[in-house]
């Protein structure tokens, strides 16, 4: 009785065409054979000798990428950054994990390490940073409580450790202690305020408006905004608030409704350079009407 064996055919195609090796080759690949499935190869990196599977599609019509060197280039980026590489983040193909130099584990993103390398922008620790901002505030008698509720990112938010009163300081005036308590204080913060609405009308004839707060409006036009006394100005409206604190806060939340709503309202500095001692937040009489509505606003919910 004879016995014959048959070989098991193979589970997909093993043939490699002349063309599929000529465009590895092309893109600094050695291609050693067909694995998975029909649509995948093995390649082999010229550059560093590791292999990886690329789909024959990618082999064809794009550049495949060795995975060996990709991290060997995030490795060389956290190095240039004063890093320590830790590895890639598993769910996050744009981002890994690093060592910073006072030993914090830091997630960043691999093309703001490999700017950082480049020396186009700093990276910084969390931890590190918010202990330096902690301190700074605990040598002004203040506590930091987290970031500006408004979105500024010059400002934070801080309490008063003598008061207990909370407010929005710049971090450059907590670091010099330039600024006083809104609630106990007996400078401009805790003392009363106005906003108002100003018009200017300047000598080539341009009708400007500005937005802002002062203790007292007509000293703050008459003594401080204007370089010539012989200008056309007045004062369209005033509100009182109660502390220049608040008049700060309400002053810029509105500044920042004009601008969003009415970018090109905006007059340029030049403009008015030689005539108003302000180098911005002057507006052009067109938002004249949107100013005196929104203080009106504010006057009529302060009333309610």
């Amino acid at each position: 009785m004879t016995h014959t064996s048959t070989a098991t055919p193979a589970a997909f195609p093993l043939t490699i065409h002349p063309h599929w090796r000529a465009a590895a080759e092309a893109r600094g690949f050695g291609l050693l054979q067909r694995v998975k499935d029909r649509y995948h190869l093995l390649l082999s990196c010229k550059a560093c000798g590791a292999t990886h599977m690329s789909k024959i599609f990618v082999v064809m019509n794009s550049q495949p990428q060795c995975p060996r060197c990709i991290e060997a280039r995030w490795q060389g980026d956290a190095e240039a950054a004063g890093l320590k590489w830790a590895g890639r983040d598993p769910e996050s193909r744009h981002h890994g994990f690093y060592i910073a130099a006072c030993g914090h584990r830091l997630r960043r993103q691999f093309e703001l390490v490999k700017r950082a390398a480049e020396g186009i922008c700093d990276l910084r620790c969390e931890l590190c940073h918010s202990r330096k901002e902690q301190e700074e505030a605990a040598a002004q008698g203040w506590e930091l409580i987290g970031p500006d509720p408004d979105g500024d990112p010059n400002y934070r938010l801080y309490r008063h450790l003598e008061c207990g009163h909370s407010q929005r300081v710049a971090r450059a005036n907590m670091q010099t202690g330039r600024f006083g308590c809104g609630g106990c204080g007996e400078n401009w913060p805790a003392a009363p305020s106005h906003l108002y609405a100003m018009q200017f009308k300047l000598p080539n004839g341009a009708l400007l408006v500005k937005l802002g707060f002062s203790r007292n409006p007509e000293s703050r036009l008459r003594h401080q905004l204007l370089k010539h006394h012989g200008l056309d100005a007045q004062i369209l409206k005033t509100v009182p608030m109660p502390t220049g604190q608040l008049a700060l806060q309400t002053e810029k939340r509105l500044h920042a409704r004009l601008k969003s709503i009415f970018p090109d309202s905006i007059a340029p500095p030049d403009l008015y350079a030689g005539s108003i001692n302000v180098r911005s937040e002057i507006y052009f009489a067109d938002v004249t009407a949107e100013i005196l509505r929104m203080l009106d606003e504010i006057a009529n919910d302060s009333a309610a």
